[in-house]
């Protein structure tokens, strides 16, 4: 067993707000990247094979591990104050000084603006394992649910700004004043953990040494790896497909681009708020094992909507917004609320990285096999089958999250 971190002498909202505000910012850089820059660089003639590219600009969210235990090091030195706040100084400070290059080059430019993009992407993620390690350590087990809403809510907004606001803002100002004023909004988001958490550590004298082999050795993060596999496998694989199936029944596309902007928003925001106050209530295994009887349930309504015509298309919508951005928050906060139960305050930042990456490969894997089941197999086996592996995942989850997951 280990020893719990002292707590820092800050109320509860205080580091909601903190922690928050930068999961936002990494968010919206996300956003910019995946889902804005990619729209711009069509606009602006590029091919599609090109823009593909930029899915490699994930791989630092998805090694990150790797690094994780340099960094946990240095935010933990065996005597004297926590540095998470020289970490997030720093990340900060970077990933808004690539926006600025990113601005400047243009997005037709398409190296510079990747490998920008990349330095970006890999300054966001180590600032992200600081935030993690940060609140572990400093939310309280009865808040971690809270945390972790402001996590997941955090992630919605900051989406819904970098891949919407901004094209508006493209549209309406120009490419340079878009990323710019995205890039000031970022450092604006940095600044409540920079004036706040981050001037209240203590001295402490530590006698732990973060690494990946410690993380290893420990049961509770098998335990954890393998729930995060299980239960990305159950939640995400599924939805990987609805975009497409969606446009092939007929939807338009500005009707699906709502669906991911305002209603992916509205109900992933409320989602997270409802997850956070129903992990304290129910604890953490009853909300994981509810959000996937909900997402099998969403997941046989796509299965049976392929092959019986004449179904409404507006059910289907609310439907598809419950499934891709209620349901999916719901579980999400949950599991990351057991994730911070399972992480070692002593080397947290190294314990829930591990997690996040397992989620980010199997992500990445999953969505191939997806692609190619419904290619094979149609619509209506594919969301089929999803629906059945978010059931069968309901035992091994409630066997892997095991006792502790009560309420608190």
């Amino acid at each position: 067993m280990h020893a719990p971190a002292p707590k820092p002498a800050l109320p509860p909202l205080a580091l909601f707000l903190a922690i928050g505000g930068l999961y936002v910012a990494q968010s919206v850089i996300g956003g910019i990247t995946w889902t804005g820059l990619p729209a711009v660089m069509r606009a602006e003639g590029v091919s599609l094979d090109r823009i593909g590219l930029v899915s490699l600009i994930a791989l630092p969210w998805a090694l990150k591990f790797l690094w994780s235990p340099a960094v946990e090091r240095f935010r933990l030195p065996r005597t004297g104050r926590n540095r998470s706040g020289a970490v997030v100084l720093a990340g900060v400070l970077v990933s808004v000084l690539g926006l600025i290059v990113v601005g400047a080059v243009g997005p037709a430019s398409l190296v510079p603006v990747l490998a920008c993009l990349t330095v970006v992407a890999f300054a966001a993620s180590t600032v992200d394992i600081a935030c993690d390690g940060f609140a572990v350590q400093s939310l309280s087990r009865e808040h971690h649910g809270w945390g972790n809403a402001a996590q997941v809510g955090g992630a919605y907004l900051g989406s819904a700004v970098g891949g919407g606001l901004f094209l508006v803002l493209v549209d309406a100002s120009g490419w340079l004043a878009a990323v710019w004023a995205m890039a000031l909004l970022v450092l604006l988001l940095g600044l409540p953990f920079m004036l706040g958490p981050a001037r209240h550590m203590p001295e402490e004298t530590r006698d732990h040494v973060p690494s990946l082999a410690a993380a290893l050795r420990r049961s509770e993060i098998r335990r954890g790896l393998a729930a995060a596999a299980i239960y990305v496998v159950a939640q995400k694989v599924g939805l990987l497909m609805l975009g497409p199936f969606l446009v092939d029944v007929g939807l338009d596309l500005s009707s699906i681009g709502f669906l991911n902007g305002v209603g992916g928003l509205l109900a992933g925001v409320a989602a997270a708020l409802a997850g956070g106050a129903l992990v304290k209530t129910w604890g953490v295994r009853n909300v994981l094992v509810l959000a996937l009887v909900l997402q099998a349930a969403s997941l046989f309504y796509f299965s049976v909507f392929d092959v019986q015509a004449g179904w409404s298309k507006t059910v289907l919508f609310g439907v598809a917004i419950a499934s891709s951005s209620g349901i999916l928050a719901l579980g999400f906060v949950a599991l990351y609320a057991q994730f911070m139960r399972w992480s070692d305050p002593r080397q947290a930042g190294v314990d829930f990285t591990l997690f996040q990456c397992m989620d980010a490969l199997v992500s990445m894997a999953g969505g191939i096999l997806a692609g190619y089941a419904a290619e094979h197999f149609g619509y209506g086996v594919f969301f089929a089958g999803a629906g059945t592996v978010a059931l069968a995942a309901v035992p091994a989850i409630v066997m892997v999250a095991g006792r502790r997951s009560a309420p608190v």
